[in-house]
């Protein structure tokens, strides 16, 4: 598979960054304390964040922060663990024989989040929400793609994680323990991604796939391997 769009603008939300001059210098650097408090909800009605899982506050907040750009033809949000936070607590719940919380049920969906930014936002873009493992951010970017090559469309991409559950991390290992970045991809060249065969020579394999490219992307390296599930992903900037 190969193909190529371009980004006109993006945003990203996680422990200790908060704006992108935040994000340039952690580009710039080997290291960072992902422990740091997560940001404040700037854009959020209180009582909103206050419903919402970490995840799902910071990538709303993301989605707030990317739809002033303009009009949106398509929004995706991509996330590999979705509403785990909230889900847990409902199993827990369960498993105690209590009342599960009917605010944790209504925001349990996967697609909670792509429903928030719409309503709060108050705009009528069409959206939809996906998981595919740690593949979720290339998948979102391959269900951009039947819009993108219509000509001169928008879409925005938001992709996600939040904490995970404590029972779970024997088994899920994760560095950033919560992000939300989002990407306003247009038509153009200015970005080309190649299906390849998989590769040891990956960059910063303990990313996200969407924080991975961040990083890539703020350094304007021209060419970089991405880590896939079944194929890896190779990325070249034409600046």
């Amino acid at each position: 598979m190969n193909f190529s769009f371009s980004i006109e603008n993006w945003f990203a939300l996680s422990a200790g960054l908060s704006n992108k001059d935040d994000w340039l210098l952690w580009s710039q650097k080997n290291q960072h304390d992902w422990s740091l408090p997560i940001p404040k909800s700037n854009r959020l009605p209180m009582m909103q964040a206050r419903r919402m899982s970490s995840s799902s506050r910071l990538a709303v907040e993301v989605g707030l922060e990317l739809v002033n750009d303009g009009s949106f033809n398509l929004a995706i949000f991509t996330s590999r663990h979705g509403e785990l936070e909230k889900t847990y607590k409902i199993l827990s719940a369960l498993s105690q024989n209590r009342d599960i919380s009917p605010t944790d049920f209504a925001l349990s969906v996967h697609n909670t989040t792509a429903g928030l930014l719409t309503i709060i936002a108050n705009q009528t873009i069409p959206i939809t929400s996906l998981s595919a493992h740690s593949d979720s951010f290339q998948q979102g970017l391959i269900e951009a793609l039947p819009v993108l090559n219509q000509g001169k469309k928008k879409v925005l991409l938001i992709d996600f994680d939040g904490i995970i559950p404590e029972p779970y991390q024997t088994d899920i290992k994760q560095l950033l323990p919560i992000y939300a970045v989002g990407y306003v991809l247009t038509t153009g060249s200015e970005i080309n991604c190649q299906s390849i065969e998989k590769t040891s020579e990956v960059y910063h394999s303990e990313y996200p796939q969407s924080i991975a490219f961040l990083h890539a992307y703020l350094n304007k390296h021209k060419q970089f391997i991405v880590q896939g599930n079944a194929q890896d992903w190779q990325w070249t900037l034409n600046y």
